[in-house]
């Protein structure tokens, strides 16, 4: 058989997409993703979009657009973070590749990553596509080194936990306002804003984590504990008293065993790590508020939009991350 005989039947066949085979392949491929998005959230970022819009004023169509990208590469982050934390809950019910399996699981991250992507054009601005990859690659930074961290059984620094988050959790946060301003007539920058937000979340998270019990129905009992993370308090903890190893061992030991986090716990209470992340945390809430407030020209309604998501991101909120 001739190359060109061969080659033949291959160009015949045709890339698959949804509109050529019906919903049927996409339903399949999308599955975990659909599942996820179909467990209940609270969609903080699309309320801190919101916000932000009382200020950047941008067409509701881009911000549409704006929010399926960030919800797209959220989601997709969170069904990989899943695979890599070894996490058995999310939001209450098992996580997805526990029902589709790893691989299919891994491949529906992928494409809503590059679902993600296909809406970059809508916003027809040349810079989008270049914001995207930043941050992307930002986000990807971040989570390599609390990967890193964990495995190789390495104590960051506070400074290197506060750069990590500003890449980790801080990305999409960015992403989503560095858009909205390439679309607005503003040429305020609000990036100062969205990267002590971005750490006012992860802190808060990993406080929630350990002292939840809102939490614990979401995710797990001290679940932190279990994938053996450095968090926040953790990190305090360890460093607090650097001779003593039993939290570091703790970590190393990937506990399912109640009583063993219940101990983990007690002692980062001891240390008083828990207190620490509670001033760190309304220091950096202090820091948001002072921004906002400097912010001339505003209206105390926008003001008031902005001040009540801080609020709800502080300890008294009532909003449960991810």
């Amino acid at each position: 058989m001739s190359p060109a005989e061969i080659v033949r039947p291959v160009a015949k066949v045709q890339l698959m997409d949804s509109k050529a085979h019906g919903n049927n392949h996409e339903e399949i491929i999308r599955a975990p993703l659909n599942y996820l998005l179909d467990l209940p959230g609270k969609d903080v970022r699309s309320k801190l979009m919101s916000a932000f819009n009382q200020w950047l004023r941008i067409p509701e169509q881009k911000l549409e657009v704006i929010k399926r990208i960030v919800m797209l590469l959220h989601n997709a982050s969170l069904l990989l973070d899943d695979i890599q934390d070894s996490s058995t809950l999310r939001r209450g019910l098992p996580v997805s590749h526990s029902i589709f399996g790893v691989a299919q699981t891994i491949n529906a991250a992928n494409y809503a990553f590059f679902l993600a992507q296909q809406e970059i054009p809508k916003l027809q601005d040349p810079r989008a596509f270049e914001v995207f990859t930043e941050e992307l690659l930002n986000l990807h930074r971040g989570q390599g080194m609390d990967i890193y961290w964990r495995d190789a059984s390495i104590c960051p620094t506070e400074e290197e936990y506060f750069t990590m988050v500003s890449n980790k959790t801080g990305g999409l946060f960015r992403l989503a306002v560095r858009l909205m301003q390439l679309a607005s007539e503003s040429d305020r920058d609000y990036v100062p804003l969205v990267n002590v937000m971005g750490l006012i979340f992860q802190v808060r998270d990993d406080y929630l984590n350990l002292q939840s019990t809102a939490y614990t129905k979401n995710k797990g009992f001290g679940e932190d504990l279990t994938e053996g993370k450095f968090s926040f308090p953790i990190i305090h903890s360890i460093r607090a008293d650097p001779s003593n190893i039993q939290l570091p061992s703790i970590l190393k030991q990937r506990t399912t065993d109640v009583d063993v986090k219940m101990f983990a716990v007690a002692y980062i209470e001891s240390t008083g790590s828990f207190e620490h992340c509670r001033k760190t945390l309304a220091g950096l809430l202090a820091r948001a508020r002072a921004i906002v407030e400097g912010m001339e020209g505003d209206s105390s309604e926008t003001l008031g939009a902005m001040d009540q998501i801080l609020t709800m991101l502080g300890l008294d909120g009532n909003e449960i991350p991810h």
